[in-house]
Order: structure tokens, then C-alpha cells, then sequence
């Protein structure tokens, strides 16, 4: 849980651009790209964070848009990063303005009240969770991998 906006905001802008490597390497050819027949796509795990984002960030109260149609996956992977970056970008402009106090204040997310601060801890881990997905699924289809937390293959 973040006690101290700054905590959350040093985490924020390190997660979201390191994510937005990954988003960058999507191709519009290879959203399709799943584990096994049947599983989450590439493109569906990136649109998935993007309106997650989005979603709890209202809920926590901040200014953040959301999307028209949270199921329908765009077929363009530009559209997909841009909306994460709008988003996320959001975030960190809505967070910036918060208090440390405002961090403790509890906000109703997920069908339940608890801190803001635990909201984003868990929305910062629940997209480095999919984050990895997309990488997996990126070297699947044959894409770069972005040296996200450290160098990958092509970075060696």
C-alpha cells in the first residue's frame, strides 16, 4: 500500500513508461497473438489494462477518462497505446494533486472501501502481472521484447 503520494508517483512513472515499451512493440499483425487457441490475446491483455486503468481511476475519484466500449478490442496496436498512455498519464496528473493524507482516505473499488493507496498498489501490481503476460506473448510472436526491468535478448 503507498502511504506517500511520492512513493506511488516515482512507482507510477517507472511502471507506466516501462509498459509503455511494451505496448509500443505491439504490432496491429500480431494482436491476435495468444498463448494457446482460446486465451487471452495480446491485444485484449493490452486494452484490458488500458480500461482497468481507466475504470479504477475514476473510481479512486481522480479525473481519468474511460472508454466508450471496454469489450470491443481496437484492431490498431497505435490505438491501444494511446489510450494506456492517456490514462495513465491521467493518473499521474490526478495523483500529483493528492495529499499523503488523501492516500489513507478510503474510496469504494472493486465492490468494496479501502485506502486510495492500497488501490493503487494493487493496480500497479495487477498491470505488471498482465505486463508480463504481453512480453511473453511478444517474444511468442516473434516481436522485439523491450528490456522493461532489465536487458532481454535483443538488448544483449
Amino acid at each position: 500500500m503507498y502511504r506517500t503520494t511520492d512513493d506511488f508517483l516515482q512507482d507510477w512513472q517507472n511502471y507506466a513508461n516501462g509498459t509503455l515499451q511494451v505496448y509500443n512493440a505491439m504490432t496491429d499483425e500480431k494482436l491476435d497473438q495468444s498463448i494457446v487457441e482460446g486465451h487471452n490475446t495480446l491485444g485484449w491483455l493490452g486494452w484490458h489494462v488500458a480500461v482497468v486503468t481507466g475504470a479504477l481511476g475514476k473510481q479512486m475519484g481522480l479525473e481519468v477518462d474511460t472508454v466508450d466500449d471496454p469489450t470491443t478490442v481496437p484492431k490498431e496496436a497505435r490505438e491501444i497505446a494511446r489510450v494506456f498512455k492517456k490514462v495513465t498519464d491521467q493518473i499521474q496528473q490526478g495523483a500529483e494533486g493528492l495529499s499523503d493524507d488523501e492516500m489513507e482516505v478510503e474510496v469504494e473499488a472493486l465492490g468494496q472501501n479501502m485506502p486510495r493507496g492500497k488501490v493503487l498498489s494493487m493496480l500497479v501490481q495487477h498491470n505488471i502481472h498482465h505486463r508480463g503476460q504481453m512480453t511473453v506473448l511478444l517474444r511468442q510472436a516473434g516481436l522485439e521484447v523491450p528490456g522493461v526491468m532489465g536487458p532481454t535478448k535483443e538488448n544483449q
